[in-house]
């Protein structure tokens, strides 16, 4: 067996409801002055209700930013860091979908660090410690809440990503009631990006090992056995809960065997289309897939009957490609566009696409086959 490496939240908590704990959670980190960063949409559709009076009850002062949007831009993430100095936080609170709690993690960490935030894009560059975080998502999706990963839209499309153990928050808040009677095609978006995250993780060319492996068949369990409930009974909250968790184990996964070309090739969807991350995810993935099933096919065999226990295939090739199959089905099935025309693509915006996607270099090297620029204009062609 080969020696790895294994990092995630130090704590979790995970109950239907946990959100009313967090003012205990925030000052059992020392935290008196809480700076919570979210959107606007969490505010109105009044998901912070039971987290602001459980920190009223815990005598925690907060002040709460709310100008997060989709693909953070540098600008937006420096104007949260300029809320909590201005208000003199000292704990930091995420809540919502990937986008706050990526920038969540760069807000507790450059409150605390005289490093600009231009100095730690890459991988392992922060220095120094962050203020004290909690993260609390309401989309079963992205598993934020358990990666050291924040991803930041640069310029006007393109995006880099900061990696550090710094951005691990001290505590995860697992509360499948702030999920009930989230949108369909936003469950399904979601959903479909916390697959990616285990499919990924699991094929990872370089740093897979033992517990990846594990909580990535795990988190596919969970999310393809609740996905279908989750998205046409929105109050479901078995199936809910089930998807929250799936996301966080794919987290977990992907934080330590890192995703690949199907991220690389949809960022750039996102950063020009302003595409949902999820929903771009989605809309390569099949696509990268069957690029990759040349070298990955014993791997996606492997995973073919945790996503789908009826499936059939005699050799792992057969698998692999039932499998793939049955992902395109799943993604018409709960209501997601299928090609990229739809979200507004055509053949002559591939190059572009296909540039951006091979500066993706973190990701890419991951990739069980190796991706070029000809190889990435075949996928988008084929996803059109």
């Amino acid at each position: 067996m080969k020696g790895f490496t294994f990092q995630t939240t130090r704590q979790i908590v995970s109950e239907p409801g946990a959100s009313a704990q967090i003012g205990a959670l925030m000052k059992g980190l020392g935290a008196a002055r809480a700076l919570i960063v979210t959107d606007a949409g969490i505010v109105k559709a009044k998901l912070l209700d039971a987290a602001l009076a459980s920190l009223r009850a815990a005598g925690v002062a907060h002040e709460i930013y709310t100008d997060v949007v989709a693909d953070p831009p540098e600008a937006m993430v420096l104007a949260a860091v300029e809320a909590g100095r201005r208000f003199g936080a000292d704990g930091v609170l995420g809540f919502g979908g990937g986008s706050s709690m990526d920038t969540a993690k760069l807000v507790a960490f450059l409150l605390k660090s005289e490093q600009t935030l231009g100095e730690i894009y890459g991988i392992g560059f922060c220095k120094g410690w962050r203020l004290p975080l909690v993260l609390v998502p309401t989309t079963a999706g992205t598993g934020s809440e358990v990666t050291p990963i924040s991803i930041v839209t640069t310029g006007a499309s393109e995006k880099k990503g900061v990696v550090s153990p710094q951005l691990l928050p001290d505590v995860a808040v697992l509360d499948a009631d702030l999920t009930l009677g989230l949108p369909r095609h936003v469950t399904a978006a979601t959903g479909i990006d916390a697959m990616v995250h285990a499919i990924e993780a699991f094929t990872s060319r370089h740093k897979k090992n033992p517990m990846s492996d594990t909580l990535a068949k795990e988190a596919l369990r969970l999310l393809a056995g609740n996905i279908r409930a989750a998205c046409f009974d929105g109050g479901n909250r078995e199936a809910r809960a089930g998807m929250l968790l799936g996301a966080m184990l794919a987290g977990m996964a992907f934080t330590n065997a890192p995703v690949a070309a199907v991220h690389a090739l949809a960022y750039p969807v996102g950063g020009h289309f302003h595409v949902p991350h999820g929903l771009s995810n989605s809309l390569v993935m099949t696509h990268v897939m069957r690029f990759n099933a040349p070298a990955a096919a014993a791997m996606y065999a492997e995973l073919a009957p945790i996503v789908f226990p009826k499936i059939g295939g005699a050799t792992d090739a057969a698998k692999a490609e039932a499998m793939i199959d049955g992902l395109a089905a799943l993604i018409a099935e709960i209501g997601l566009e299928t090609k990229l025309a739809q979200v507004g693509i055509s053949h002559n915006h591939v190059p572009m696409l296909a540039e951006d996607a091979m500066k993706q270099t973190r990701l890419l090297v991951n990739n069980p086959r190796e991706v070029a620029y000809a190889d990435a204009v075949r996928i988008y062609e084929a996803a059109l």
